[in-house]
């Protein structure tokens, strides 16, 4: 990262000192000690030309917000995660091709542009449901943990890696020896394909650019907040109906394929105008590449193999991956809130990415909200 001196940061940005100085306190520009006079400060240049940069009026820039804010434009440069073509890479390598081999840990590394070492950490939680499991151990951190701005690169990714295996531990009970999926394997009875298949989905899970738990993750980050507190953040998000949470909506529709008939189930949707879920997903109109992937690794249970075959006759809808997950949960009998822990377990590596990267940017993440209600009186105030 490139640095400038105050008085070439002022002119670049044509401001008064005192602004300068605003824009530090506010966390919309980076400052560090210059290291030949520690009395002077130093100014992230990518974040002077962010700043000058920013030429459009207040109209244009709320047309902008408000076409971004639901599967818009991209609103944030990151490095880390592309979809384009059909296609899922993690800094450049295809996730499928990512998922053959890798474990979870390697796959951290790679994403994070770090060894993975993470730190001697807290006992696991061990009591209460499986997902409550989860929340409960990274709550514990986020109380206690550093906040995260000020700290090197190199102590970061140790931070993320801590994290990791205390969602890891909250899973298992802190049981079993090897990589991370062979741990969860063990705690869920799974025979080795079993074991694998669950590695395979991490790393399938791991990101997905600015999903809606990533950008809280995000918006933790930007003020300085810990990477635990930053995954608690992702972990909260992920847990609603339409995220993370969706594949429940899955094995609930697999319940009334089973009770009404698979092909009743699906014209029933249908003709409602209700969703299918596990099916469908918008940067994927030639079909979720993760989905694909994941169901050709196992033989899926009948019912949901008619339900398959039923979308496809009467949609011609894709599965996504919310369907693969909750396939592989009913074919290899996964404890409850199994699957949404698969999911959390993978896609945190990716808020603690996303997390790092924000804390490098120095930026606050503020949006402003266009106000739509009465219109105060100004004649009534005193």
């Amino acid at each position: 990262m490139a640095w400038i001196s105050s008085a070439e940061a002022i002119r670049q940005l044509g401001v008064r000192p005192q602004t300068l100085y605003a824009y530090v306190s506010r966390g919309r520009l980076e400052a560090r000690p210059d290291p030949e006079d520690p009395r002077r400060s130093l100014y992230s240049a990518e974040d002077i030309e962010r700043l000058a940069s920013r030429r459009s009026g207040p109209k244009r820039a709320a047309e902008i917000a408000r076409a971004s804010i639901a599967w818009g434009e991209p609103v944030l440069t990151s490095k880390l995660t592309v979809i384009a073509e059909g296609r899922l890479c993690y800094r450049g390598v295809d996730a499928i091709d990512l998922s053959q081999t890798a474990t979870l840990e390697a796959a951290a590394a790679h994403f994070w542009a770090a060894d993975y070492a993470p730190r001697p950490h807290l006992p696991p939680v061990t009591e209460g449901p499986l997902k409550a499991r989860l929340f409960t151990a990274l709550a514990k951190r986020a109380g206690t943990d550093p906040h995260a701005r000020g700290r090197s690169r190199a102590m970061l990714a140790t931070d993320a890696a801590t994290v990791l295996e205390t969602l890891v531990d909250a899973a298992t009970g802190g049981t079993g020896d090897g990589p991370i999926h062979q741990r969860l394997g063990a705690a869920w009875a799974l025979d080795p394909d079993g074991a694998d298949l669950v590695r395979r989905a991490l790393v399938l899970m791991l990101d997905h650019e600015l999903n809606a738990s990533t950008f809280s993750a995000r918006v933790a980050a930007s003020t300085g907040a810990s990477l635990s507190a930053c995954a608690l953040a992702g972990l909260s998000t992920l847990s609603g109906p339409l995220h993370g949470a969706a594949v429940s909506g899955v094995l609930a529709f697999l319940s009334e394929a089973k009770l009404l008939g698979v092909d009743v189930a699906v014209r029933a949707r249908l003709d409602e105008g209700r969703a299918l879920p596990g099916f469908g997903h918008p940067l994927y109109p030639g079909g979720d590449p993760r989905a694909t992937e994941l169901l050709a690794r196992f033989e899926v249970p009948e019912k949901l193999a008619g339900i398959l075959s039923a979308v496809a006759n009467e949609s011609g809808e894709y599965p996504n991956v919310d369907f693969a997950i909750g396939a592989m949960a009913q074919r290899y009998g996964l404890p409850t809130d199994a699957a949404f822990s698969v999911f959390a377990i993978g896609r945190s590596i990716g808020w603690r990415g996303h997390a790092m990267e924000q804390i490098e940017t120095g930026s606050l993440i503020r949006p402003r909200a266009r106000y739509a209600g009465q219109v105060p009186d100004s004649a009534a105030r005193p």
